[in-house]
């Protein structure tokens, strides 16, 4: 219980000690010494704020386990950062008036990473006959990564696609395009959660062979627009999706801290280390190159959604319920069974138990059974009195109750 209670306050005691991290880098970027002391600030900034990030990951997966809202709760919190990210954008503020902001922001994420949260659950918790083997958790987990990583790598394809065209004056991207990230996440929160989020997996499917289609029709010569337009639309999609994978995930995972962020965590360095291959292949002009890899990388996507299950459609509760019932009735002592345990526990004769099986099969008379048993009639009835009294029944009625029947 110890240990437990001390896994409980470690997202706690990250979310706090990440906070005057976060807030050191954020003050000392406002006055930087140099470009070097800029780097070391932001690259401390950047720590406190994936620490508090984490947490907060972790919160929400904890807070979210179970609930039929877990897409629409991930959609609406990052609609949530989009749009105040928009308003203060819009509003224009620097200096002191940013860093007010931007410091109570992260107090106030790291009082809401602290919340109370409920227990995560154990990937070996036998006592649930739904839950999958680690194995099975591991490997999916794994290949969710994976996931992430190529999706990534399409979407950061994408995305340079209208960089690349917007520095060079073809297409200006304004700020308010990124109120389509707002509404497609939320969107997606709620097309995800419906039927239990069965249909998931297809539907990101679908975004993506969007993006890729779009990818493919840019560079053939179509309006950069639709790049634009697909690019902001689908990465509401995408970053709803892969909240949502990796929160339902980590509860049931040994380590729920690390794997509720996992998705982030994963885009972000996938993004990083490709983004300036993929921005350097878009500025080579290779149409024939750009559309290949475009191909590749869904190819690559299909085979991950496949391989971390994400294709096969979840239970619905009712389905659930009628399989544990199932599993309860198959798990359930046969009446063979029953009558043996039944017969055990009283300490009945052989020759009792013959009376009893007699007895409790119909209402023959006593004289009957009497005779097709081969005893008298007052040895029936002395097997039957010593039978009422070791079952603490009083009649043959009651007696036929209690034995187990068919």
């Amino acid at each position: 219980m110890r240990a437990i209670c001390r896994r409980k306050r470690q997202p706690q005691a990250i979310a706090t000690a990440a906070v005057p991290i976060a807030i050191l880098g954020l003050t000392q970027i406002q006055f930087p010494a140099g470009t070097l002391a800029l780097e070391i600030l932001g690259c401390t900034s950047f720590l406190g704020l994936g620490l508090l990030g984490a947490a907060a990951h972790h919160t929400f997966a904890m807070t979210f386990q179970d609930d039929p809202k877990l897409a629409t709760g991930a959609g609406a919190a990052y609609a949530a950062g989009i749009l105040m990210q928009f308003a203060t954008n819009l509003i224009d503020c620097g200096g002191i008036v940013e860093l007010i902001i931007l410091g109570a922001a992260t107090i106030v994420i790291a009082a809401l990473s602290a919340a109370p949260q409920k227990a995560a659950k154990s990937s070996g918790d036998l006592a649930n006959p739904f839950t999958e083997p680690s194995h099975a958790l591991a490997k999916q987990a794994c290949w969710s990564i994976a996931l992430v990583m190529i999706l990534a790598c399409l979407f950061s394809t994408l995305d340079n696609v209208v960089t690349f065209s917007n520095a060079h004056g073809t297409i200006a991207v304004q700020t308010w395009p990124r109120l389509f990230l707002a509404a497609s996440g939320l969107v997606a929160g709620i097309v995800f959660d419906l039927a239990e989020r069965r249909y998931m997996g297809l539907v990101m499917l679908g975004v993506t062979v969007l993006s890729t289609i779009s990818i493919l029709a840019v560079e053939a010569g179509a309006d950069l627009n639709l790049g634009l337009v697909v690019f902001y639309l689908s990465s509401g999609f995408f970053v709803t999706f892969f909240t949502a994978t990796f929160t339902q995930l980590a509860p049931r995972m040994h380590a729920p801290a690390l794997w509720a962020g996992m998705g982030r965590a994963a885009n972000n360095v996938c993004a990083f280390t490709t983004s300036g291959v993929s921005l350097a292949l878009v500025a080579s002009g290779n149409v024939a190159l750009i559309m290949i890899g475009a191909l590749m990388l869904l190819v690559a996507a299909s085979v991950a959604f496949v391989a971390a299950g994400l294709f096969r459609l979840p239970q619905t509760e009712q389905e659930r319920e009628h399989q544990q019932r199932a599993e309860e009735a198959l798990a359930a002592p046969s009446i063979e069974e029953q009558r043996r345990a039944f017969i055990t526990d009283h300490a009945l004769t052989p020759r009792e138990v013959d009376v009893l099986f007699a007895v409790t099969q119909d209402e023959r008379p006593l004289k009957q059974i009497a005779e097709e048993l081969g005893i008298s009639m007052r040895m029936v009835q002395r097997h039957l009195s010593s039978i009422y009294q070791k079952t603490d029944t009083q009649t043959r009625a009651g007696l036929t109750k209690a034995f187990p029947s068919a």
